[in-house]
């Protein structure tokens, strides 16, 4: 594809640093028990490209909007450290570097080519920090930003330290520094910053820096393979019906879209691992629990509020039966996953802390991140809303499923899956997955 030949041209130019635009002094915050797994995850990585002219007109408003947006998400500026006792936090005060920002030039790249690339091998130069564990956020930036000159537009590539936060407190992010290039004066909706609210055990953890996680986790990196699957709004109508028509046993609510769409894709992709009847799967998503604590913290929460929640069946019985068994199976686990199971497996974990592999997803597992939730499309710093939105190259493994908004509007969503590389042939036959309406 060109836009891969082309990619040996994305040029950085300047690398500076953006800090907030008033003096906040010294800060500290520790990590929680919702955020310390995430230690040796990679940094997390998203991508939005725009079409628009005048490259450099743009960086400059992008960077000022930067450090206004700062003010009052200062955490992002800041780095991890560790107290005397050895608890890691986030540490900010206004002598460090803040947002590292890079400028970078990729003239041969049209920002159609990006939106039409189903793959993610042509996005990795548009996003800093490929391969960087969220561990060395101890003496790198917290967020580094690429804005790119395309041909026809800007591409704007983030790098957040996932230890610090999850998809929520992204796109609040994001839409917060938006709004301020869009012509805000302040940030709509400050961000929740005391994280000893949601949870205040101090843990302690002797860590250095883990071998590559992707090495122990299949030993199969180079054979995986990631590719977008877009589902229009008629599709997701249609797998939603299905699912909810005619039950073996009703259950007590209808399938959610996403329970119906979850399923859908844990079944197709057991059926391209072509897996034996009685070997297990296990299905994951990382839930959102800022809800489903007891007392509730509010949607601005600042930090990773998520927990991963596992359901497990052999593939026999989820392909034999109809949609609805692993659609059950799935809501179950869900709707199991409250205040009290909550505080159970923070408890679990804080007795025995352990660092997440992607290994630990499960067995054949799909594991779902990100959410179709959140307003992507809605990111709009004054010249439009963008192209694409996509995840970048890290924290991909065998099963991973990032689930975007679609660009389409409505009930459209994209889904990027990984899968090794037979099974993903597999899928990209499968018609009946494909739902072409």
């Amino acid at each position: 594809m060109a836009a891969q030949e082309e990619m040996s041209k994305v040029k950085i130019t300047t690398k500076t640093h953006v800090k907030p635009a008033k003096i906040i002094g010294r800060k500290e915050c520790q990590l929680v028990t919702f955020d310390l797994p995430y230690l040796a995850f990679y940094y997390n990585q998203k991508l939005l490209f725009y079409k628009c002219g005048e490259f450099q007109d743009k960086v400059e408003k992008l960077k000022d909007g930067l450090r206004v947006v700062l003010e009052e998400f200062y955490q992002l500026a800041g780095k991890l450290g560790k107290d005397a006792q050895g608890v890691f936090g986030v540490e900010y005060d206004d002598d460090m570097n803040g947002v590292e920002v890079l400028e970078a030039i990729a003239e041969g790249i049209a920002v159609d080519e990006l939106a039409a690339d189903e793959g993610t091998s042509s996005l990795k130069d548009l996003i800093p920090y490929n391969g960087v564990l969220n561990l060395e956020g101890l003496h790198r930036p917290l967020l580094s930003v690429q804005l790119t000159k395309l041909k026809d537009g800007v591409a704007i590539g983030c790098a957040f330290n996932h230890a610090i936060l999850d998809g929520t407190s992204t796109w609040h992010f994001m839409s917060s520094w938006a709004q301020i290039c869009s012509g805000s004066n302040s940030v709509a909706v400050p961000p929740f910053l005391e994280r000893t609210k949601a949870r205040n055990t101090r843990v302690k953890l002797d860590l250095s820096l883990p071998p590559n996680p992707l090495a122990s986790s299949n030993g199969s990196a180079h054979l995986l393979r990631e590719k977008l699957f877009r589902f229009p709004e008629a599709a997701i109508d249609k797998i939603k019906s299905k699912v909810n028509s005619n039950p073996i046993s009703p259950p007590a609510n209808p399938f959610s879209t996403f329970q119906s769409l979850a399923v859908h894709i844990w079944q197709h992709v057991t059926r391209a691992r072509n897996l034996k009847p009685e070997d297990y799967t296990v299905f994951t998503v990382f839930a959102d629990c800022r809800k489903r604590v007891d007392p509730p913290m509010p949607e601005s929460y600042f930090g990773n509020l998520i927990q991963a929640i596992f359901t497990v069946t052999a593939a026999g019985l989820l392909l034999a039966n109809p949609m609805d068994f692993g659609a059950s199976v799935i809501q179950k686990a869900i709707e199991a996953h409250n205040a009290k199971a909550i505080e159970e497996r923070n408890e679990e974990w804080e007795a025995a802390p352990k660092i997440f592999e992607f290994k630990d997803a499960g067995v054949n597992c799909v594991a779902v991140g990100s959410s179709p939730r959140f307003k992507v499309y809605d990111i709009d710093f004054g010249w439009g809303k963008p192209e694409g939105v996509r995840s970048g190259s890290n924290n991909r493994f065998d099963g991973m499923v990032y689930l975007y908004q679609g660009k389409s509007g409505g009930r459209s969503i994209d889904v990027e899956i990984t899968l090794e590389a037979g099974a993903m042939e597999q899928l990209e036959k499968d018609e009946e997955f494909l739902m072409q309406v």
